[in-house]
């Protein structure tokens, strides 16, 4: 198997691992807590892939850090029993890994989080370099995170490809110059990926593999 791509920086969340309904559960518990009602759960899902906190700050300005401290202590305290492995994915990693390609992550979760959730995702030691949250000063869409992870790899933008499930994850990469998978198994609709224009859209785990590992 060829590479296609020399580097492959992966989104996190919906992408590494099956995290979409703990953040969703989250949400509405924080806004039930904080605001005494629950969010429309498709509006919540666009949001994924975004600073927690940005989210927070832009659509709940009077309350956004109450909110982000209620998320992130009940997020926390559920995480173990429902951020699940998505199947394949380790094994994509591993292949990828022995197949000489350079792996990263560029995530909006902070540090602490992502390294946690690639654990237990066992992806711990298949996805060596993080990008996290307080790695740089703006969030995707912005391309920063995507440049630097690019950058600690080793690499030019237009020789990596960011693998990811939401709109967002598309547009940051358009935005880096570099190309992009979009994976329909995470938060984002297929109809909000394909307006976003990625590089290639996939439908599964292996065809994923056989965009990567042609």
């Amino acid at each position: 198997m060829a590479p296609r791509w020399p580097v492959v920086i992966f989104d996190l969340d919906g992408t590494l691992v099956d995290s979409v309904g703990l953040i969703v559960a989250s949400y509405q518990h924080a806004f039930r807590t904080v605001l005494g009602r629950e969010e429309v759960e498709a509006e919540i899902k666009t949001w994924i892939g975004k600073s927690l906190l940005g989210v927070m700050e832009e659509n709940y300005p009077d309350h956004a850090d109450e909110l982000f401290r209620e998320y992130t202590q009940w997020n926390e305290a559920h995480t173990p029993e429902m951020l699940k492995e998505y199947p394949g994915i380790p094994e994509l990693a591993s292949s990828l890994v022995e197949n000489g390609v350079r792996v990263g992550a560029a995530t909006s979760k902070r540090r602490g989080q992502a390294q946690w959730g690639l654990d237990l995702g066992h992806l711990g030691d298949l996805v060596p370099l993080v990008v996290a949250h307080e790695d740089v000063d703006a969030h995707k869409p912005d391309p920063q995170p995507l440049l630097l992870a690019a950058e600690k790899l080793g690499c030019s933008p237009r020789e990596a490809v960011y693998v990811g499930d939401a709109a967002v994850d598309a547009q940051a990469a358009h935005n880096a110059g570099m190309d992009s998978i979009a994976c329909t198994w995470g938060a984002g609709t297929e109809q909000d990926l394909i307006a976003a224009a990625p590089t290639v859209l996939v439908t599964s785990v292996d065809e994923l593999r056989a965009v990567l590992l042609p």
